[in-house]
């Protein structure tokens, strides 16, 4: 049986760890053809090892894309190495700043809307051309379930507000490329046991509200966070249909290999 994604080419931002690793490591047992981004050089490496030592194909391209010059840069790369990219699962992005809005600087909230919904715009605008042109594409943009709730996480105003305007981006995209045959949806992968949860544990109370802090203490002392290998196989459930403009949800009733 030929796999799903035989062939096509697939982009990964924040595939170093996390679920971004989980993503690349599915869409390659899948067929596809996976190019990872991320800042760190050695865990791509490491990713694309794990999956060329699974029989599939791996290539790394190491770049931040908070700068618009390095995304550009990368994409050029990629087109020039590998070809077009077929399928973009933006997932890089940031929990930072946190904290009362009053000691949250301008800087910092600009940066954060960078990184989660500029670099999203741009990666999104620079690969839909020849998506369109073969009449073909999947679009994923990684979300939050606090997208859903934001009042639910009290000191991660700018991370609630960057995740809201994701999903509006994305859900008026799909309504854009209705009948093109490129798709573009929105997930929200679930509680997952990741670094960037660990990094909100390690943060002060007193700096990032303590509040904010029990809650993400609590749910890893109750070991309510599903793995990263979880929340990846559900959205290659969702991802193998032609559904377009759905906001698609962690299926945490799924059995874990």
């Amino acid at each position: 049986m030929r796999p799903l994604f035989d062939g096509e080419l697939a982009l990964v931002t924040g595939a170093g760890r996390g679920i971004g690793r989980a993503i690349a490591l599915e869409l390659a047992a899948a067929g596809a053809r996976v190019a990872l981004l991320a800042r760190s050089a050695g865990e791509l490496d490491e990713v694309a090892g794990t999956v060329r030592d699974r029989g599939g194909i791996a290539a790394v391209f190491p770049a931040d894309v908070a700068d618009p010059g390095q995304v550009d840069g990368t994409v050029a790369q990629i087109a020039a190495e590998l070809g077009r990219v077929s399928i973009l699962i933006s997932n890089a992005a940031v929990v930072w700043p946190l904290g009362p809005t009053v000691a949250v600087t301008l800087a910092e909230w600009s940066a954060a809307f960078a990184v989660n919904v500029g670099a999203v715009f741009q990666l999104s605008a620079a690969l839909l051309p020849s998506m369109l042109e073969r009449g073909w594409g999947r679009i994923v943009n990684i979300s939050s379930g606090i997208a859903a709730n934001p009042a639910g996480m009290i000191g991660g105003n700018a991370y609630a507000t960057t995740k809201a305007a994701l999903e509006g981006h994305t859900v008026n995209l799909a309504a854009e490329l209705a009948g093109s045959g490129v798709t573009a949806n929105v997930y929200r992968p679930g509680s997952v046991d990741t670094a960037m949860q660990a990094w909100i544990r390690a943060q002060s109370p007193a700096k990032i509200g303590a509040a904010l802090h029990e809650r993400f203490a609590r749910s890893y002392a109750e070991g309510s966070l599903i793995t990263p290998g979880q929340s990846a196989r559900s959205l290659m459930g969702h991802l193998a249909s032609g559904a377009t403009g759905e906001i698609w949800n962690v299926n945490t009733s799924r059995p874990e290999e």
